[in-house]
């Protein structure tokens, strides 16, 4: 008999207490809850990044199509995993959908709206339901100001509020990720990064979103600090109702909380299913090599 154990399987089964879920798959909303209508509709997305001058001379210029032709839907309760390799073009794909950075063609509709044609006002609306959490717990977070002023930043920007009412929502954002209100006036500096983590995911819960953007949220933490981050994750959507598009190099992490998963492999989308039907009978090859690489109990 001959096991290889991968750490993330283990531990995402272990975790336990008041921030996670029991060890199951596709921890999203039941199906009965998820609308029938994309709530986000992405079309024919391309995102390409020029090169400087060529370096055998002659001034040649290249590019680089990060994100090539893409099309995707998203439906609303659902967690949708974009796997791939780094520099396949996932993060990319994530910014644009937010409209962070701007497609060179393609369209994106979210809840029937074109992005790509909304006015700052209209986009300053939508932005309200539309949120990321960041891959880098450190350099996410403004290390000048208090995590109150952190989580309430977008209650300023957003809503008319007093500074108690502010200060309440924001201990209540804090509570929801494990974190107790007495931690308001302390600085980013302060805390461990699964901890500064789940300040990161406060911020982006405060205006009460549809949406999240999770774009490698737990790449830079250890597997026993991330599996608590992804139980947290899956806790967080049944209560808040939200939508994910959950960014990952981790196939056995996509497994655990995805409904389906899209395979994204130098730019483009080469495979996309639901969970079930892509871990056990994938058709791409470059899908293969991907679970091919994750350690399974092998009897």
């Amino acid at each position: 008999m001959k096991i290889r154990a991968d750490p993330w399987l283990s531990l995402l089964a272990q975790s336990s207490g008041r921030n996670s879920l029991p060890a199951t798959r596709n921890c999203s909303l039941p199906a009965a809850t998820i609308a029938d209508v994309a709530l986000l509709e992405v079309r024919n997305l391309t995102k390409v990044f020029p090169l400087g001058e060529s370096m055998l001379g002659g001034g040649a210029k290249g590019e680089v199509r990060a994100v090539d032709d893409v099309s995707l839907d998203i439906e609303a309760g659902e967690t949708l995993g974009l796997v791939g390799e780094s520099g396949s073009g996932k993060s990319t794909f994530g910014r644009l959908v937010l409209r962070l950075i701007e497609p060179s063609a393609g369209s994106i509709y979210f809840k029937g709206r074109n992005l790509l044609t909304a006015s700052r006002s209209e986009m300053r609306r939508l932005r309200r339901d539309m949120q990321i959490i960041f891959q880098d717990p450190f350099g996410s977070l403004d290390p000048r100001l208090r995590v109150e002023d952190i989580i309430s930043e977008p209650l300023v920007i957003h809503e008319r509020m007093s500074r108690s009412t502010r200060r309440a929502r924001t201990a209540e954002l804090l509570d929801a990720v494990g974190l107790d209100k007495s931690v308001l006036r302390r600085f980013p500096h302060e805390f461990s990064g699964g901890q500064r983590q789940r300040i990161g995911i406060a911020r982006a819960l405060a205006l009460r979103p549809k949406f999240i953007v999770a774009d490698e949220p737990v790449s830079a933490l250890d597997v026993s600090v991330g599996a608590q981050i992804v139980n947290l994750l899956a806790q967080l959507q049944r209560e808040f109702g939200l939508t994910y598009l959950f960014i990952s190099h981790s196939m056995p992490v996509v497994r655990y909380l995805a409904t389906r998963i899209a395979v994204m492999y130098r730019g483009k989308i080469v495979e996309v299913g639901a969970t079930e039907q892509i871990t056990t009978g994938p058709q791409h090859p470059y899908t293969r090599s991907l679970l091919e690489a994750t350690p399974e109990v092998v009897v």
